[in-house]
């Protein structure tokens, strides 16, 4: 009996850690989160030759902290702001982002009847976005920099929810509303809104590796994420995570993706 715990002891202790963020500003259970990855998380097992417990995290400052003591061996982080910064300060290595993700932007919603023409137009004026510190939030003041609006300028009102967002603006709480879902964008030119501008594009959702987990297996890991959508079997795995796959992407121009978000 002794003999068994000290084994079980022991396998914990050599167990790899995938943390998993789905976002700060999207409504998903921690618990789904885990039952998701089992597949992919088994398959890492095998792969790397030690057990893989997948940790949902939801909260960035918790994240962050773990990241910064190299809690997780593996990543999968949904704002890419937190990621640069594991990436920039903590040696963590990017090893795929998700495909159908590097594209993310955000939207400035008005209503159709709007007179304003350009960003620059909001200075004085009430703008609605999803968490101050949502990736969303993070490329919505990196934009309005860009167009020579200072924070000082516009009044910010913060949501938890990206889908809160055009209830700002269609109850005149905001003049215009950022958001970076494509389901709410697509909703509210359907109801004849519009879209004053967009910022640049950021991939998102990037899985990385941690300084203690070494190149060798680090490379496995992203051929195998790389090569899930390529068979039917794979492609199983990814149905309860609901992303089509991953590939590669330039670290150096994600980095760069950091500095233009003021990192």
């Amino acid at each position: 009996m002794a003999a068994a715990a000290l084994l079980a002891a022991g396998s914990a202790a050599q167990a790899l850690v995938f943390a998993v963020n789905e976002g700060v500003t999207y409504r998903v259970p921690l618990e789904e989160v885990r039952g998701r990855y089992s597949a992919i998380a088994a398959d890492l097992s095998k792969l790397l030759k030690q057990p893989v417990t997948i940790e949902p995290v939801g909260d960035y400052k918790q994240l962050r902290a773990g990241l910064a003591a190299k809690q997780y061996d593996l990543a999968m982080i949904h704002p890419a702001h937190v990621s640069i910064g594991a990436i920039k300060n903590n040696g963590y290595r990017l090893l795929v982002v998700t495909k159908g993700f590097q594209q993310y932007r955000a939207s400035f919603l008005v209503k159709a009847d709007s007179t304003l023409s350009s960003l620059a137009d909001l200075k004085g004026r009430k703008l609605g976005a999803p968490d101050e510190d949502s990736i969303t939030a993070w490329m919505v003041r990196a934009t309005l920099r860009d167009a020579g609006v200072a924070p000082a300028d516009v009044a910010i009102t913060y949501t938890r929810y990206q889908d809160a967002v055009p209830f700002f603006v269609e109850n005149n709480l905001t003049t215009s509303g950022a958001t970076a879902a494509g389901g709410v964008v697509k909703a509210w030119l359907g109801k004849g809104g519009k879209v004053l501008a967009q910022s640049r594009p950021v991939p998102i959702k990037h899985i990385l590796a941690s300084p203690t987990l070494g190149e060798e297996q680090s490379a496995r890991v992203r051929e195998y994420l790389v090569g899930l959508d390529g068979s039917d079997e794979g492609r199983k795995k990814l149905e309860p995570i609901k992303y089509s796959g991953f590939e590669r992407y330039d670290e150096q121009e994600l980095l760069k993706l950091g500095t233009w978000l003021g990192l």
